[in-house]
């Protein structure tokens, strides 16, 4: 079954997350492991947890992927600022083995001015802080948009955060579609270039989940501004090349386009009828129908 959702609100707990899921339609979704904004994380119920576990089991959910706080900066110049980072992951990292085998996605951070080569060793030396030998949990890098100062515009940077981590085998890549047209990765003109570069860079075994979102921007932009399927510059085809191709098709995939939970549902629906051949343009009016709705 398809991997699709959104993120959800972790009011209630894991388990009224999973019913929120599963009332989009979801088969995934992502999660704020705390205000997105930072701060301290609520403390974790392991009956919980397990609860969202078995319901995950009954209903053919493929992995979570759960997002760190956005104000989560590795490579800060700050050391407070970097300090925080260090205890949060560490932290949500020991919360996530409640619900064991996830993932866990974080914005590897902007170097302010210090040069990327420094941030790289920052966000490595960070993970080295945090990583654990026989973890459950993989952390994922996302690629980012080359905003600012962000690290992680290329895949080759991401390569260099991951050579210098001593258990590599906890890391993977998030692909956000957005940030990954934004950065000059030209996905809605040929997506099998990218994975072929994507590939040559880090190996497609790192690329464990994407971020579904299409772009205001067009590519190259640097922009970072996502937009609702098939209303930006990437397009509805773009993305049922990446539902209908065998190295992304079995991925899970996480919507944060400018929806709420009715757009969220109606953007599920058309993605499973993409993945199933469905043609884009009549797909594309019974989205803008669901969407008036």
């Amino acid at each position: 079954m398809l991997a699709i959702g959104c993120h959800i609100s972790s009011a209630g707990g894991f388990e009224a997350m999973g019913k929120r899921a599963l009332s989009l339609g979801a088969t995934t979704f992502a999660y704020f492991t705390r205000n997105p904004r930072g701060g301290s994380a609520k403390k974790a119920d392991s009956a919980d947890a397990q609860a969202l576990v078995e319901l995950m089991g009954q209903n053919g959910f493929g992995r979570l992927v759960a997002h760190a706080p956005y104000t989560m900066n590795l490579c800060s110049a700050k050391p407070d600022v970097r300090d925080f980072a260090r205890r949060a992951m560490a932290e949500d990292l020991q919360t996530m083995e409640l619900v064991a085998g996830n993932y866990y996605n974080f914005h590897p951070g902007s170097h302010v001015g210090q040069g990327a080569q420094e941030g790289i060793r920052l966000i490595a030396d960070g993970l080295n802080a945090c990583l654990e030998p026989g973890q459950s949990t993989c952390v994922l890098l996302e690629t980012m948009a080359g905003k600012g100062t962000e690290v992680g515009r290329t895949f080759e940077e991401l390569a260099q955060i991951i050579e210098l981590v001593d258990h590599d085998e906890c890391l993977g890549v998030c692909l956000d579609t957005c940030h990954v047209s934004d950065a000059g990765y030209d996905i809605s003109a040929s997506l099998d270039d990218v994975l072929c570069d994507f590939d040559r860079v880090l190996g497609l075994s790192r690329l464990k989940a994407l971020h579904l979102n299409d772009s205001k921007n067009p590519v190259g932009s640097h922009k970072d501004r996502h937009e609702r399927l098939g209303l930006g510059h990437l397009g509805l085809d773009c993305f049922a090349a990446i539902l209908r191709d065998e190295r992304t098709k079995n991925l899970p995939m996480i919507l944060e386009t400018p929806n709420e939970p009715q757009g969220y549902a109606a953007e599920i629906v058309a993605l499973r009828a993409l993945a199933d051949g469905a043609d884009t343009t009549m797909t594309m009016a019974s989205l803008a129908t669901a969407r008036d709705e």
